[in-house]
């Protein structure tokens, strides 16, 4: 065991970070000081793991398996939001969002005047969708496993400006996925708006090669990232995409009504900014003037928000990103890729019974599972792990009426076994 685990370990036991007291949620924790980790960690080090557990305010009495809609936040990023929001309300300090745009950029692979903040993923979808230049009869092609936060706006524009949305079925491979993707392009093709991996059976798309693609098609690249960030390590230039919106309270772990829109340079002067306000502009308008002086956007994508920011809520954002930096983004992903493939596995072994909808293709996997129980109705089971007090997720978009687990670095083996007693059980 290297020196720097042994101090975090050391650290967990007797080191105070910091003490955060909610009465009202029974909570008055002592958090243990996380050791910056020098070398990688091993995704079965479940002591080491299990202190990392240790940071979060999870109740202990119940299983978690939900991180794909809401991620849970560790004790210091919730400090890092409190302690913001009261250096906003003693000092009346005002902005907090500078710093983050840097922070995030550098942590997904962009440059800081690519990142517009956004509240969540949906307002980034929106941005997009409204401010590319479609007419009547162009196409983009999507998914037939869509949020409604990337889908709805895309159809809602169907039906305002006549444009024709397109939908894919994802493939147990990412070479067949990908090929399904080609076979929807007409020469009315004009964009693709796909999940970088599908909120209803966690499935990786392959978007690099789908935005090469794109690209030498003369399309718009746009990624729709909701379960991207914290989960993986991510190059967005590398990717290729015209455009990727996300949000921080997934599996960044971050505060929740924070998120971010990643705009490639090239791009902004192509995607039209609809929403705009103060520090959209480039400072140069004026209503006093004769005639008025209109100005023009920001040179960055700044042009794409505007108005005043929470302070404490994007301290919370950069506290998220330190935290992961902490133990290491390449542990993490290689933790929650381990648990993934536990989970599908205990799945698996439970035999016919069960219909595996996520691709056991290892480039197509990480960290989401969904599944169906023959002869079981979803909605049933979902009550009886409610019950159990295993919270999970029903998945009825698109029809698919099936479940979904998806694990994260503050979960382990024994919870996944818990969870799959209850699926042998509802099979008889």
């Amino acid at each position: 065991m290297c020196a720097s685990r042994r101090n975090f370990l050391k650290n967990g036991a007797a080191g105070l970070a910091g003490v955060l007291a909610y009465p009202q949620f029974g909570l008055s924790q002592s958090y243990p000081n996380l050791a910056t980790q020098t070398s990688p960690v091993s995704a079965t080090d479940e002591k080491f793991w299990q202190q990392v557990r240790a940071q979060f305010p999870l109740n202990k009495n119940s299983i978690y398996l939900n991180n794909g809609t809401m991620g849970p936040s560790p004790y210091p990023v919730i400090d890092a939001v409190h302690k913001g929001m009261m250096e906003g309300d003693v000092n009346g300090a005002y902005g907090g969002w500078e710093n983050t745009q840097a922070a995030l950029a550098k942590f997904v692979g962009a440059n800081e005047n690519e990142i517009a903040l956004t509240r969540n993923v949906t307002d980034g979808i929106n941005i997009v969708c409204w401010g590319l230049p479609f007419k009547r009869g162009d196409e983009v092609i999507m998914s037939t496993h869509e949020h409604v936060g990337n889908a709805f706006p895309w159809l809602t524009r169907q039906r305002i400006d006549g444009i024709v949305v397109k939908a894919v079925n994802p493939s147990q491979t990412a070479e067949q996925t990908l090929a399904n993707v080609k076979a929807a392009y007409t020469k009315k093709t004009k964009a693709i708006a796909l999940p970088h991996i599908p909120c209803t059976q966690g499935q990786i798309f392959p978007v690099k090669e789908i935005c090469e693609w794109a690209k030498s098609m003369g399309l718009y690249a746009f990624i729709d990232g909701a379960h991207g960030p914290g989960m993986m390590p991510l190059d967005l230039h590398d990717m290729g995409c015209d455009a990727y919106a996300s949000c921080s309270h997934k599996w960044m772990l971050g505060p929740k009504g924070t998120g971010f829109l990643y705009v490639k340079k090239e791009f902004q002067n192509t995607l039209q900014a609809k929403f705009v306000g103060g520090g959209s502009d480039n400072a140069k308008w004026n209503m006093a003037s004769q005639p008025i002086q209109t100005g023009d956007y920001a040179d960055s994508a700044h042009r794409y928000y505007g108005g005043s920011q929470s302070l404490g809520l994007y301290k919370g954002v950069e506290a998220a990103i330190q935290f992961i930096e902490t133990i290491g983004l390449q542990s993490i992903y290689e933790r929650i890729a381990y648990l993934g493939k536990y989970t599908q596995d205990q799945l698996l072994s439970c035999g016919n019974k069960i219909e595996l909808l996520t691709p056991t293709e290892d480039r197509s996997r990480i960290a989401i599972n969904g599944f169906r129980i023959k002869g079981v109705d979803f909605n049933a089971f979902y009550k009886t792990c409610a019950e159990n007090k295993i919270r999970i997720r029903v998945v009825q978009e698109n029809g698919l009426n099936s479940l979904r687990v998806s694990t994260h670095i503050y979960n382990n083996t024994q919870e996944v076994d818990a969870f799959i007693a209850l699926v042998k059980k509802a099979i008889g």
